[in-house]
């Protein structure tokens, strides 16, 4: 029978591959990635501080480069529609983006928009310091909340159902709950800017 055991005796076995994936997946997509580090942690396959790191040393990478390509399209597409299209539909969800681009980053990291906003902020050339900060400071309570939220599935998981399969399956409808949940977050942030400055 596959156990959970047998997984975390796995990963376990292979604890440097799973810090580099961690790494490596983080600077793409950043949600599942850190859910399932937590998820690991829980069951004693992973540290939870080399985890925290590996995460905050993706997402600063993504930050940084996020925001380089974000100017390289300002430099050479700027005047392309898609672009063009692109801009305001983020202005349409953020229309402060611009006067206050610090909490428009910030927010944008719990709102699952956060990739868009990194290139966008460098194709705005937002002032650098202050992207950096709206970032770090977002990554400080991001990264850690969701290895949280990861270890509290697994947990909650691991006391229903100690077999792989079952286990497996409470995890990923606690994920997909989530992921519904930030988007009903979206939604409502979405339709709270149109209402106060949709008509501006």
């Amino acid at each position: 029978m596959h156990t959970v055991q047998a997984l975390s005796r796995l990963v376990e076995h292979n604890q440097i591959y799973a810090y580099l994936m961690i790494f490596a997946v983080t600077i793409v997509e950043g949600e599942v990635i850190s859910i399932s580090a937590g998820i690991l942690v829980a069951l004693g396959a992973l540290n939870f501080w080399v985890s925290l790191l590996a995460i905050f040393c993706g997402a600063f990478l993504k930050t940084f480069s996020g925001y380089s390509i974000g100017k390289f399209l300002n430099k050479k597409f700027y005047h392309t529609k898609f672009l063009q299209y692109v801009e305001k539909k983020v202005l349409s969800i953020m229309p402060r983006f611009e006067e206050k681009p610090f909490w428009s980053i910030f927010i944008s990291k719990f709102i699952m928009m956060n990739h868009v906003v990194i290139i966008f902020s460098g194709y705005k050339k937002i002032n650098f310091r202050k992207y950096l900060k709206a970032e770090f400071t977002s990554t400080l309570i991001w990264a850690p909340s969701l290895l949280l939220l990861g270890y509290f599935f697994s947990y909650a998981a691991f006391r229903i159902s100690k077999r792989l399969s079952e286990f497996t399956l409470i995890i990923v409808l606690f994920i997909v709950g989530f992921f519904l949940v930030d988007k009903l977050i979206s939604f409502l942030y979405d339709a709270f800017q149109n209402i106060f400055y949709g008509e501006e």
